[in-house]
């Protein structure tokens, strides 16, 4: 098999039109049905559900007291975008997060989350997201694990990364597998 990867020469925001529009040909040349979108705000969320009308979106948004108690960065005004068109929403804490991040906190020590996740990130942040949205849907029951998605995440806003995995529940993150990198940033 021969596919095609999009490398990008910036990361961030000013590739998430090109990821959208390079997820949704992969999608529909293999068939895919399920898509997972990180979306801290919602922005890149809206513009996935107008890309991927017809596919099961799953929207995965950063942890309501993320950046302080009882705050979603997610607006209201984009949930209901995403919710009118059929998008699925998800909050919830990553894999790699939660007792991780207390750790860190109280005990200013890493443990074996921040070792992976950190690993992951040196393929670049938008893929140690994919990777931990792709675990975060099948954990959650909404992603199965015995069907090909396309997870898409980025570098602090919007989407630079798109990739294809047969996802697994997070506590089999070692059988997790890249099948492809349809684009991401090239450093």
């Amino acid at each position: 098999m021969e596919a095609k990867t999009v490398y990008f020469e910036n990361k961030g925001e000013e590739n998430t039109d090109e990821v959208l529009r390079l997820a949704r040909q992969r999608a529909d040349e293999l068939g895919i049905k399920t898509i997972v979108v990180a979306s801290t705000r919602g922005v890149t969320a809206a513009k996935a559900v107008a890309v991927f009308e017809g596919l099961r979106v799953v929207v995965v948004t950063h942890p309501t007291g993320y950046l302080g108690p009882n705050t979603q960065e997610f607006t209201q005004e984009n949930r209901q975008i995403v919710e009118s068109k059929g998008g699925v929403m998800l909050t919830t804490g990553s894999p790699f997060g939660g007792l991780n991040n207390a750790m860190w906190k109280k005990f200013n020590t890493s443990v074996a989350g921040d070792i992976a996740r950190n690993t992951l990130r040196i393929f670049g942040q938008g893929t140690k997201v994919a990777c931990e949205i792709a675990m975060m849907g099948a954990d959650s029951g909404l992603v199965r694990v015995d069907e090909d998605i396309i997870a898409i995440g980025g570098t602090h806003r919007g989407a630079d990364t798109a990739l294809l995995f047969r996802p697994v529940n997070s506590q089999n993150f070692f059988d997790l597998k890249i099948r492809e990198i349809i684009c991401k940033p090239r450093f």
